[in-house]
């Protein structure tokens, strides 16, 4: 299965993109945590464990696995000479400008990392005190660090492979990310779809070079034609036109209407798959917290006789989200599954921990965690297949299943 295939959120999933959590999160120390946007630190070895074991369940449900540090060393191994350019943008935007300092960091690496490694390493990060001895001397900066401190921040946020990617269609939305920490973690699937010859071809809807922030965890695939972008924490209104723009311009593009969700600016809901997801043909996760006024906009392209590029119709839908979602999908009736149900103790603390952001395989089949008890009864009930994984450690980092996954191609 090369290039991309994914015209919706339930057909079956056969082969997905991962990132197995790694040496990246024992960087992450308590100081640090607000700015690399974790509340918590998982255990790795433990977080590890449990991504092993979400990884088998896909495999066991006939998905074809693959991971992000794979096919970043792929796409090296078949072409040496990225090796320098790749390092160089990775130091460039990971803060390090100084030439000097890029240079030393660069032999270092080389010197000490190939391969696999090199891959794990950038996305590790580097410490002072792994440079040796000799670099307390190199600048004034360097006299007064810490030795533990880092000189590249690492990318704990990795396991989310949700938001560095979309994939729309055949195509892919490679996002400008909201914050610096996370921006980077783009680089990597920048070159695999350069370079790498199961993506080379893949048509971009956005890129990381746009000027407003858009993310995976936003973007949605209602069906072949109809898109569903969160107006987030994360995903600005210039983002969504941008695309939007983009998608129609494409006569081989199928989308014809985008649907913009607008949802709380909090990091409770920080995308729109953390408080809505579609699980069955009529079924549908949702998070109380979003009912009621909710904004949604049709995106449409314009009909004016004299329309000007960039033009587009957008007009605003004063209806319920059972009725939306009804007309844009063509079915009769469609069942709106509460996070928590109806207990808001039990909403909030199951939303936190993701009980709305399910991962569909299959219609009416999902993978969730397992804690979210009064969600996943719910879905029982409703007669979804519930595929429950365990979460202890990988939940610390306010994603859910739906957040680690990156589908690559549906049936």
């Amino acid at each position: 299965m090369k290039g991309i295939h994914v015209k919706n959120e339930i057909d079956p999933l056969k082969r997905v993109l991962l990132h197995r959590p790694g040496r990246e999160l024992l960087n992450l120390t308590p100081d640090r945590l607000e700015e690399l946007l974790f509340d918590d630190i998982p255990y790795l070895k433990t977080a590890q464990e449990e991504h092993d074991a979400f990884a088998q369940v896909l495999r066991d449900n006939g998905t074809e696995v693959v991971y992000l540090e794979d096919l970043m060393s792929e796409v090296l191994e078949k072409d040496p000479s990225l090796v320098k350019p790749f390092l160089y943008q990775w130091l460039s935007e990971g803060n390090i400008k100084t030439t000097r300092w890029q240079d030393k960091l660069y032999q270092y690496l080389i010197d000490h990392y190939q391969g696999k490694d090199l891959v794990l390493k950038t996305m590790e990060g580097i410490t002072l005190k792994e440079m040796g001895h000799g670099i307390k001397a190199y600048s004034l900066q360097d006299r007064i660090a810490q030795a533990d401190e880092l000189i590249v921040d690492p990318m704990p946020n990795l396991y989310f492979q949700r938001d560095p990617l979309a994939t729309v269609g055949e195509g892919v939305f490679l996002p400008r990310m909201r914050f610096p920490t996370r921006n980077r973690e783009t680089i990597y699937m920048d070159y695999i779809l350069r370079y790498h010859p199961d993506f080379q071809g893949v048509k971009r809807y956005y890129d990381r070079s746009d000027h407003a922030n858009l993310e995976g965890g936003d973007v949605l695939n209602l069906s072949e034609d109809i898109l569903a972008i969160g107006i987030s924490q994360r995903t600005s209104p210039d983002a969504i036109e941008k695309a939007a723009c983009r998608l129609f311009d494409d006569p081989e593009a199928k989308i014809r209407t985008i649907l913009a969700f607008k949802i709380p600016n909090t990091r409770a809901f920080m995308h729109l798959d953390t408080v809505f997801n579609r699980i069955d043909i009529d079924k549908y996760t949702v998070h109380p917290g979003i009912l009621g006024p909710l904004e949604i906009y049709e995106i449409t392209p314009s009909l004016k006789a004299d329309k000007k590029p960039g033009d587009l119709h957008i007009e605003r839908l004063d209806t319920e989200l059972e009725e939306v979602l009804e007309k844009y999908t063509g079915v009769d009736h469609v069942k709106l599954i509460k996070c928590g149900g109806d207990d808001p103790i039990a909403s909030a603390r199951e939303q936190w921990n993701d009980g709305s952001n399910t991962l569909c395989i299959a219609p009416g089949k999902v993978i969730v965690y397992d804690r979210n008890e009064v969600t996943n009864d719910l879905l029982e009930e409703s007669g979804v297949e519930v595929l429950k994984i365990r979460s202890a450690e990988l939940s610390r980092g306010r994603g859910g299943p739906r957040c680690m996954s990156m589908p690559l191609w549906r049936e």
